[in-house]
């Protein structure tokens, strides 16, 4: 992945201000993937856009991420460090291993088979864009397998995903986090206080969206001050390395 410049980070932090966090997050994988056409983005499996912020991540910022959570037993403040490129490393996106199908041999849905008593399903892997149409739904899981469902079929007799029953969706959902692991990445942390061990999900997109707007703000606020000092344009103090301008920063603050 080429690291992607000031000005476009900067472009990128821009046009997320006014999108909601799913559209940040799209702007951020747009930003990881730039080799990918846009549309493609969000019917990628989730763990494959995971793993691709956890590597513009490390790009960007390095590998250590600090994270704070609060202990659910006692309150205590924890803090700890995580590795943005063990993240990426191990996520990785779907395994290998599920069937690939495509128009014209393209590798472009992923697809999980589930196959006992008599079942035969087979199932596509949910994309942002699946998770985001049917966040609202009154059953979202039910909403999931209509909009996924690539064919059921038993004893021969293909059916609907409303006539799947309760343990066939039970073992397409573990078919699916086999499949695609990082699509839930979920922290399990021991109190040192107290002992006990606290459950939180982290949400990379949400994280480095934080990470890149204190980014942002710190830019401009160079920008500013080399500006107000030497009459440089924003292209021409973008363009300088950000030792430079950190070196440029210095000598306007000893004059």
């Amino acid at each position: 992945m080429a690291i992607t410049g000031a000005a476009d980070l900067l472009a990128t932090w821009e046009a997320g201000l006014a999108e909601a966090p799913a559209g940040r997050a799209l702007l951020l994988h747009r930003t990881a993937r730039p080799d990918l056409d846009a549309r493609a983005l969000p019917v990628l499996p989730v763990g494959a856009r995971e793993a691709d912020l956890f590597t513009l991540r490390r790009a960007l910022f390095g590998e250590r991420m600090q994270v704070r959570l609060e202990c659910g037993a006692c309150g205590e403040d924890m803090e700890f460090d995580l590795d943005a490129g063990e993240f990426a490393r191990t996520l990785g996106g779907p395994d290998e291993s599920v069937v690939r199908m495509g128009e014209g041999g393209r590798e472009e849905t992923t697809v999980v088979r589930v196959a006992e008593g008599g079942w035969d399903v087979e199932f596509r892997l949910p994309g942002v864009a699946d998770l985001t149409a049917v966040a609202r739904a009154a059953d979202p899981r039910g909403a999931l397998i209509a909009r996924c469902l690539v064919s059921a079929v038993r004893d021969g007799t293909a059916v609907g995903a409303d006539e799947l029953p309760a343990p066939v969706q039970r073992r397409i959902a573990e078919a699916v986090e086999a499949a695609d692991p990082g699509a839930d990445v979920t922290l399990n942390v021991a109190c040192p206080e107290c002992g006990q061990a606290t459950r939180a999900e982290l949400d990379i997109a949400s994280y480095l969206w934080t990470e890149l707007d204190a980014w942002a703000r710190d830019v401009l606020l160079d920008v500013h001050l080399l500006a107000t000092a030497y009459g440089w344009s924003e292209p021409e103090i973008l363009a300088l390395s950000p030792l430079r301008r950190r070196y440029y920063l210095e000598l306007c603050a000893d004059v």
